[in-house]
Parts: C-alpha cells; structure tokens; sequence
C-alpha cells in the first residue's frame, strides 16, 4: 500500500505532537507522515540489524510493524541486539521487541510471528507488508526472503555484518537487482563463518540497521535516491564507505516457486559429511577429559586450536595453542608434530568444529587425534563454571 489513500488517515493532536519534526520537513510533512503511519513492514529477525531498525521505524511512526523471531534473548546478544535488556534474557525475542516497540510508540500496530521463516509459510507472511527489511544472518534465510519477495513484488532492504565490515543495499524495487544478481551461488557451507564464530563489533549493526531504516523511510515518502542497484560497502576500523555498482542478470533463473533453501546452499550436504567425519574420529566428553587431566597422565597434547584472542579469553589447564588458521596453511602441521613428540593428540575448540576440521587436516599428515565434544564451551557448564562462556 505504497500508494494509500491519505485521506482516509488522520493524525491525532498527539502525533502532531510526536512527529513535530518530521512534518517541518519539506520532504516529509503532513503527507509525508500520512504515508508512514498508512506503511507497513515486516522485519525478518529482531537481532542486531533487527533491533536498531525496529527502534527508528517505530519513532519514525510506521503504521504496522511485523517482527519474524523464534530465538529467545541470550547475554551474548545485549552487546549489539539494543532494543533488549537484561530483564528480557531467557525471554523472546519477539516479545521483548514490542515491549520495548510500544514503549517508544504506542501508536504503532505490532504483529508477531514466532515462527522460523520457511517456505511454507514465507509468502503468507510476506503478502500483507509494503517491505521487507531484512535482519537475517545465515544464507538459506536470506535467499528464502529475496524470492518471496521477487515472487510478491516487495522491495527487499538488506543488510549484513561481519568483525568490522558492513553491507546494505535495496532488492527488487523499481527493476532493480535482487539477491540472487550479488550473489548467484550460495558460498559453500562453513566458508563463510559466523558471528558468534568470527566475532562483531558491537555498534556495526547500529550503523547498517540504522542504514536500513533510512532507506525503507525513504522507499515509503517517495524522497531521495535508494541503494537499488548499489551495494555499500562500511568499514567501522577505517571509517570508510564505498560504494558498487548492482545490475540485474539478464540470464538469471527466473524465480517461480519457493524452494528447499537448505538444500540449495548445500547444508544437508554438509551435515552428512560432517557426521561421516564424525564416525571415523575418536571423540571424547568433557568429563572424561576432566578425569584423563585429574589422573596425572602426561602421554598426551591437549591442543588449542582456537584463535589467540579466544585463548585469553579462557583456557583449559595444560593446553597448548596452535590455531587452526596455522594449521590450514601447514605451519601448524610441523609444529604440532613437534610438540606431540610420540604422544597423542587430543584436540579442542569453542564448541568443537574447528577441532574436528584440524583433526581432519593432521590426520592427512599422518596424525591421528581425538576431538572434545563441546569445546571449551562444554568445559565451562559441565566442568569448571569459573572459566568464562564467551
């Protein structure tokens, strides 16, 4: 409803009030505003470029908002996922959205859908929304929302964070390219690797969120020039913007049904061959290696493969670190066969998957090594509580 019938919206003396700001704006005022209040948008997730976006759409007076979650709030999340707070943790996400939502406008209408986005249930969602802002952080998520989008003819503002760099971009409005014209392939599974494995800077998504949420004011008003077939490109270390230029594929697929987007970006796949992996590697339990370390053996290296920053972070008693980088290039390799010096291997990480990947790696070179199951996360909640779950 890009194009509402403004005459049948009013502003309450309150709103005149609230949105005092706005309306003396040339670019915005009384229609303007009209036009917000008559918008609606859906937000795919309520984590960190969910949350700074959510915020600004509600103050901005967005008419209805529609929130997709099904995770609950985490400690790990309140350093960058703002509209939570500590009262929320163990909470959903959701909820504490529109809690805090309707703390800022109580003018808004919030809809609510705890649920994981699928294909099933995609373009019923989707349908009854202007746009669609996306805060996903995984690939499958992310082409999921870019079809069903193309499929119902909704502009998509995208957004995406990693360490220190920061992407945005509008999809499919007004001809422009979509998704599938930046990325065509998915990566393969594990390429690219997560927040919570690569880490973030607590205020990037603040930037890109932000960032999204201007665009989508600005898609609504009718004002300004979008990111449609540009993708910038944010450096929070250099304080950089750049700027590429996005074109549609003349010969991309045409998108006629939702699919199996697991599938597509190749994770079943993966999880089998992990689990094959699995199978053939000697895996042991945090409590068992408590107990191997407890008995006073000395036949055997506890190797670290997690990255220096993680290992001050906290460390299990005895191990050694050779990260897994160093390992993947072949300069650990050599140093690990050096420390081993005739003695097992036995290997941990965080929670366990770069451990098993090093394994795999040594065991090329002739070694064989057992995994922790959990990591050094594990150790934490089984085993030792004082030292720090990051």
């Amino acid at each position: 409803m890009l194009n509402p019938n403004l005459d049948e919206i009013q502003l309450s003396r309150e709103e005149f009030d609230r949105y005092s700001r706005h309306l003396i704006l040339p670019e915005v005022g009384l229609e303007g505003q009209k036009r917000l209040k008559a918008a609606s948008v859906l937000c795919i997730g309520t984590g960190g470029l969910g949350s700074p976006l959510l915020l600004y759409l509600a103050a901005a007076g967005i008419g209805r908002i529609g929130i997709v979650d099904f995770d609950v709030v985490d400690n790990s999340n309140l350093q960058r996922q703002v509209i939570h707070g500590t009262s929320w943790v163990g909470k959903p996400k959701i909820a504490s959205a529109k809690d805090r939502i309707l703390e800022i406008n109580p003018n808004c209408q919030v809809d609510l859908y705890e649920t994981r986005l699928s294909s099933e249930n995609a373009l019923d969602i989707v349908a009854p929304y202007d746009i669609v802002v996306d805060g996903t952080d995984n690939f499958p998520t992310r082409y999921l929302v870019n079809d069903a989008c193309v499929l119902l003819n909704k502009p998509n503002v995208y957004g995406s964070i990693f360490r220190f760099e920061g992407q945005a971009t509008v999809f499919n409005y007004e001809g422009g390219p979509n998704y599938r014209d930046l990325y065509p392939e998915p990566p393969p599974p594990g390429m690219v690797p997560s927040c919570a494995e690569g880490g973030v800077l607590g205020i990037l998504p603040g930037i890109i969120g932000v960032i999204q949420a201007t665009e989508t004011v600005k898609i609504i008003l009718g004002q300004g020039r979008t990111l449609s077939g540009r993708l910038l490109l944010y450096n929070a270390l250099d304080m950089t913007f750049r700027e590429l230029k996005l074109r549609p594929n003349p010969v991309r697929p045409v998108i006629e049904k939702l699919i199996d987007y697991e599938e597509f970006c190749g994770i079943p796949q993966a999880k089998a061959a992990e689990a094959a992996q699995q199978a053939n590697m000697q895996e042991m339990t945090v409590t068992e290696l408590k107990e191997l370390l407890d008995s006073g053996a000395d036949d055997f290296l506890l190797l670290d493969v997690r990255n220096p920053n993680e290992y001050e972070i906290a460390r299990i008693p005895g191990s050694v670190l050779v990260p897994l980088p160093d390992i993947e290039n072949g300069d650990g390799v050599a140093k690990v066969k050096e420390l081993l010096n005739g003695h097992r291997l036995i290997a941990h990480c965080k929670m366990g998957g770069r451990s098993a990947k090093a394994i795999g790696i040594l065991k090329e070179a002739g070694i064989e090594g057992t995994n922790v199951k959990g990591g050094i996360t594990a150790w934490s909640r089984e085993v030792d509580s004082s030292v720090p779950e990051y």
